[in-house]
């Protein structure tokens, strides 16, 4: 999953969908924490994990480390974790 964070965000959040210059999609997520000693990553690793309702395991850096576009690896059901997403990401009082 492509995935653009915001360090020292304010708060610990996802904020949704964005298309990039490119046409990608990502999704965007703000953590509180300063980007220093991979702080910043375990946070997003972490708030996907809890937002999914997975173990802090399944979730996981795949690669960006220093960038703020970065890929995740996320284990389970593919189907499964794309519905949680997507309920997570609609707009309010919209259902997917």
């Amino acid at each position: 999953m492509a995935v653009r964070v915001t360090p020292r965000g304010g708060r610990d959040a996802i904020d949704g969908i964005e298309v990039m210059a490119d046409g990608r999609a990502v999704l965007k997520v703000r953590v509180r924490v300063a980007p220093e000693d991979g702080a910043a990553n375990d946070a997003v690793t972490r708030l996907l994990a809890k937002a999914l309702g997975l173990a802090p395991r399944e979730v996981s850096l795949a690669s960006g480390a220093t960038s703020r576009l970065k890929q995740i690896a996320i284990a389970g059901d593919a189907a499964a974790l794309a519905a949680r997403l997507a309920a997570l990401v609609a707009p309010a009082g919209k259902k997917p």
